[in-house]
């Protein structure tokens, strides 16, 4: 049997699993649900060694010595029991958004928001994949927003058509990575809201090395470029889980820098500024932020 035929039949299983447990996850109440979440994410940390190691590896690299081994073990396992919730109120937005999860959030900052949506150049609601970053979107959108996020499409094309259909239930338009910039600058220009994540660290977008936890890390910069050219706002914002598996939208106030005329230069201190207030959130919430990531896997040239 063709590698290509194994790959297509494992894809086709998990897409159907993927629908079963959709299915299974919106007809039960949210308590159990959210159990079953917590469960799955507990089972993943005990199984997936090599995000338990990466895990580690990454706390290291951000605090040294400052946390022991048993710190840093507890941080992972309540990171992937609260990926588990987390995903499982994504998985009920379709059904269960408006009368169920949404008044579980509270917000706060707001009127850091409205200031700037006031003055119908765009906002660019800058995250990272902390907290409930899914909600965070869909929440704002509620509130009257005209909401867009950007996403990389899913290696399945069954899949991402899942993810995107959940999207656009609860009325967010989906900008796939792939597409013109000038379509972000178009819904910019209508006044509406970006939602981006700059903790990634990929070459496939345009990027900097910019300072994360005193270590350079390869961050996407395309969002401050086209705030320089466009004066849309730039908000650091977050949408964290708290006690009782409630929600808080924490937004920060607009980033605000120095205008040289130099867009390279500008966007990149805006950058360096939202990457600080999402740092600062990220150890304010050390649980909620996805350590498994290979954040500083590339290098500047200069070191080695």
């Amino acid at each position: 049997m063709s590698s290509r035929i194994i790959k297509r039949t494992k894809n086709t299983l998990v897409y159907y699993l993927t629908r079963l447990l959709i299915w299974k996850l919106n007809i039960l109440p949210r308590s159990w649900s959210i159990r079953i979440g917590a469960s799955l994410g507990r089972l993943a940390w005990r199984m997936i060694d090599r995000d338990r190691q990466r895990v580690h590896q990454n706390l290291q690299i951000a605090y040294g010595n400052r946390l022991t081994a048993d710190e840093r073990e507890e941080i992972g396992r309540r990171f992937f029991i609260n990926s588990g919730k987390n995903l499982v109120d994504v998985i009920r937005f379709e059904k269960h958004f408006r009368d169920e999860i949404r008044p579980l959030v509270e917000v706060e900052g707001l009127e850091y928001f409205e200031a700037a949506a006031k003055r119908g150049k765009g906002i660019f609601g800058v995250t990272g994949h902390l907290g409930n970053f899914e909600l965070l979107a869909a929440y704002m959108q509620s509130l009257g927003y005209s909401c867009a996020v950007i996403g990389r499409e899913m290696y399945d094309k069954r899949l991402n058509e899942l993810l995107v259909r959940n999207r656009e239930a609860v009325g967010l338009v989906n900008i796939a990575t792939t597409d013109s910039p000038k379509k972000i600058v178009g819904w910019l220009r209508k006044g509406g809201v970006v939602g981006v994540l700059i903790d990634i660290d990929s070459m496939r977008v345009r990027s900097a090395f910019v300072p994360f936890f005193g270590k350079p890390a390869n961050t996407p910069i395309g969002q401050s470029i086209i705030a320089v050219k466009t004066g849309a706002a730039l908000l650091p914002v977050a949408c964290l889980r708290t006690a009782n598996d409630r929600y808080k939208v924490i937004i920060r106030p607009e980033v605000q820098f120095e205008r040289t005329g130099d867009v390279e230069k500008d966007a990149y201190q805006a950058t360096l500024l939202c990457t600080k207030a999402l740092e600062e959130m990220i150890d304010s919430h050390r649980d909620q932020w996805i350590w498994i990531h290979t954040r500083w896997n590339s290098r500047p040239e200069n070191l080695p």
